[in-house]
């Protein structure tokens, strides 16, 4: 088996959780070894890192304290789950990674998206995704319709506008690297699109290290 880097992009509510799901349920049943796994969050040090960014309690953060603190999750994260599992040959099934960063820290908080491209890129050691799946939606019809929003789902439409806005940017960029899908189809029909553009790069993975 060979592994690849899959992230999952795109503002709140519009599905990333469910297709991780999915996309981890047909590795399962293809026999391919995978590790889930999400920011900010999925580490010990992780845990302590989203209670603070996202809990309203916090209240008013430094933007660019924020975009720090985003940081330092994604480097240990890197360190001690992605690079492990890339190196036992897993496909790392990741919800939200750096574009979810330059999006909401930089476009949402707008900071300087240089700058905030130069820490994101030195947090992970520049490791980036083999593919990123991009659901895109309307920010009302996803993040306007959470009853109980979190301190960044609450951050207001302006703030989730621009987010998407870089989104997509970043996509037109590499549309190599990105699975680009409208966020409100059926989700059987997302699932399918990602599991053949992920069955592709596992192929084509595959052939380079057996050539």
């Amino acid at each position: 088996m060979t592994g690849a880097f899959v992230v999952f992009e795109g503002g709140d509510g519009v599905g990333k959780s469910t297709q991780v799901q999915l996309l981890a349920a047909w590795a399962a049943r293809t026999g391919q070894p995978a590790r889930v796994t999400f920011e900010p969050g999925d580490t010990t040090a992780g845990k302590m890192i989203r209670r603070i960014v996202l809990d309203p309690a916090t209240g008013d953060l430094d933007a660019r304290a924020e975009a720090l603190l985003y940081a330092a999750d994604k480097a240990h994260h890197v360190h001690e789950v992605v690079r492990p599992a890339l190196a036992r040959g897993e496909l790392v099934i990741c919800d939200r990674y750096v574009d979810s960063m330059l999006a909401y820290q930089g476009a949402g908080r707008v900071l300087d998206l240089a700058d905030v491209t130069r820490v994101a890129r030195w947090a992970t050691g520049d490791l980036l995704p083999d593919l990123t799946v991009l659901l895109d939606l309307e920010p009302e019809r996803a993040v306007g319709a959470i009853s109980a929003p979190d301190r960044l789902e609450g951050a207001g439409a302006d703030f989730h506008q621009r987010a998407r806005t870089l989104f997509l940017e970043l996509a037109a960029t590499d549309p190599d690297r990105y699975l680009v899908l409208p966020a409100r189809e059926p989700r059987d029909w997302i699932a399918g699109q990602v599991r053949n553009r992920v069955s592709e790069l596992l192929s084509q993975r595959a052939g380079r290290i057996g050539s």
